[in-house]
């Protein structure tokens, strides 16, 4: 019996032997470095240097408030655009990185544009000539009215 297991044992190194290898070519840089990079990627295919935006929507009695958080941003890399039943907010940033040599000579310079766009549906048609914004300490809010519709009574038929 002890025979047997020895044989059986010399028949399944091969495999164990591969599977050894296979584990530690996944274990070991590069190809580690990558598939963690590839984890991060799918769990946020978005980083935060081009995510959107808070937005907050509240509403009155009279107006929906459209709040939106950035800070840092200026009130020229702002844009609002109406249309129909939807309000988007569009921010567009610029960083400029310039390498410079104990010269003073360019070695590197690096511009990046990022947009961020957010879109908020509301209710109703929007009567954008109505629309009030206003941009303070990195917070922008957007003052849409409501609209006033005609109510219709009821004929009593008889």
């Amino acid at each position: 019996m002890n025979e047997r297991n020895n044989n059986n044992k010399g028949k399944n190194e091969p495999i164990g032997d591969l599977m050894k290898s296979m584990n530690q070519f996944f274990q070991e840089k590069p190809v580690k470095g990558f598939l963690q990079s590839m984890d991060e990627f799918f769990k946020n295919p978005f980083p935060s240097s081009t995510s959107s935006f808070h937005v907050n929507v509240s509403e009155t009695n009279d107006e929906h408030i459209i709040s939106a958080e950035l800070p840092g941003i200026n009130k020229e890399q702002i844009q609002i655009d109406v249309l129909d039943n939807y309000v988007t907010i569009t921010v567009l940033s610029t960083e400029s990185m310039t390498e410079e040599n104990e010269h003073q000579k360019t070695i590197k310079k690096q511009t990046s544009i990022k947009k961020s766009i957010r879109t908020v549906p509301l209710p109703q048609l929007i009567n954008e000539s109505k629309v009030k914004a206003s941009y303070q300490n990195g917070l922008l809010q957007i003052r849409v009215p409501k609209q006033k519709g005609k109510q219709i009574m009821i004929d009593h038929l008889d």
